[in-house]
């Protein structure tokens, strides 16, 4: 995931607090700063789910470091959100509901460069 003028997001591993416990992970900015809660390992057993955790914390990180929504939809200027579409982890924009219609999936999440 990137952020044109900060470089890309990164995982960034932090040694744990306590003795015999795992490292905790973070998504961080390309400066190594980050904001939330660490991302759990039995997160990695539900890929779609741990895809919309590091979307979500992405998301959290950007908002409290940056404050910026991110990403935003291009058509509304909006703040996305991750959420599964048909079994596929999209970013969801609320947009057209401002109208009286249903929102829209901008893309899957990842493949915004695409869109």
């Amino acid at each position: 995931m990137t952020l044109p003028e900060h470089g890309p997001l990164q995982l960034l591993a932090q040694p744990s607090y306590e003795a015999g416990e795992p490292e905790c992970v973070y998504v961080a900015l390309a400066n190594g700063e980050w904001h939330g809660s660490h991302l759990y390992p039995k997160t990695a057993e539900d890929s779609p789910h741990a895809l919309a955790i590091v979307a979500e914390a992405a998301q959290e990180t950007v908002a409290e470091r940056l404050w910026q929504a991110w990403p935003l939809c291009a058509e509304h200027n909006l703040g996305m959100h991750a959420r599964d579409v048909e079994g596929l982890i999209s970013w969801w924009c609320a947009g057209r509901r401002s109208r009286g219609g249903p929102g829209h999936v901008c893309a899957a999440v990842g493949a915004l460069s695409t869109w």
